[in-house]
């Protein structure tokens, strides 16, 4: 390696002085507003014995939010229409049996 080429790579790799690294920078500004870090108080849920829990005004939005997505969802999926491969293909089956004369026409028996 020749000396000219040696200098140029050290060049490379020395760091100028007149550029901090990003994260010890001290006039970067945040937007995060404080910690919001809350350390532990060894009580559950941070509430003491015989203190009441206040509960935050986003708690019973949630709550009803889950609970009503829930019945909505139980309740599209037992209207769901049935839509399975095996239902189409009894159907089927037995539209030919009928259309062939092996079977008999259920609804030929309610109309006597």
């Amino acid at each position: 390696m020749s000396v000219r080429a040696l200098s140029r790579s050290l060049r490379v790799l020395r760091k100028p002085q007149n550029i901090q690294a990003f994260s010890t920078r001290s006039n970067l500004r945040a937007a995060d507003h404080g910690d919001h870090y809350d350390p532990p108080t060894g009580w559950l849920f941070g509430v003491k014995p015989g203190q009441k829990y206040v509960k935050e005004g986003w708690e019973n939005i949630w709550y009803f939010g889950f609970v009503g997505s829930l019945l909505v969802a139980g309740v599209a999926y037992v209207f769901k229409p049935d839509t399975s491969i095996q239902t189409w293909a009894l159907e089927e089956a037995r539209r030919r049996l009928e259309a062939e004369g092996i079977l008999e026409d259920p609804e030929k028996d309610q109309k006597n």
